[in-house]
């Protein structure tokens, strides 16, 4: 479902742009960074090498949960974190994205949220589905009030379908069609 090369996005804060070499050493670095990932995700060490051919290939791949996007503020040009979409179902037409603000200076801020409005617009724009969802760990209120922020509705509960930190942990399920998001997700 990715078009191959996924364009830039502007919005008023964030700016989402194709990762490049340029970007790999700081996403390879929050990509394995344990305060940033596993809090609320499994958590693995990912070689450089399986890091940098998953980057290359996330635009020709729709299951693909390497990073399509760099967020950077608009203001500075400093980058921010990354987001990403895949094709979680082989029946099922629909997307989940994901996010990271692996910057934690620039945390709290809405640009995450920006970030994320930019990419479901797009992707309403560009694809053919008819649903967007994401998944969170119900310990992870930042990433739950994201999704709340756009208009995201809560759809349900997975229990006990994430290991991480040696346990077992529930994840809320979210998702918004694309009726719902043309007339309630806000804009710019």
């Amino acid at each position: 479902m990715a078009q191959v090369g996924e364009p830039t996005l502007e919005g008023p804060q964030v700016r989402l742009r194709p990762p490049t070499e340029a970007d790999y050493l700081a996403v390879f670095r929050w990509y394995n960074d344990a305060e940033i990932v596993a809090p609320f995700d499994r958590f693995e060490i990912d070689t450089w090498e399986s890091f940098v051919a998953a980057i290359e290939s996330a635009p020709g791949d729709p299951r693909s949960v390497a990073p399509r996007w760099i967020v950077e503020e608009r203001t500075d040009g400093r980058t921010l974190g990354f987001v990403g979409f895949y094709a979680p179902h082989p029946i099922l037409e629909f997307l989940d994205v994901w996010y990271v603000v692996g910057d934690r200076e620039r945390r709290g801020r809405g640009l995450g949220t920006e970030a994320v409005r930019l990419m479901i617009d797009h992707l309403f724009r560009t694809q053919r589905i008819e649903r967007i969802g994401a998944t969170c760990d119900v310990e992870n209120v930042p990433s739950f009030r994201l999704l709340e922020r756009l208009k995201l509705r809560q759809e349900g509960r997975l229990a006990r379908a994430l290991f991480h930190h040696g346990g077992w942990h529930d994840v809320l399920v979210y998702g918004i069609t694309r009726a719902e998001w043309s007339a309630a997700a806000p804009k710019g």
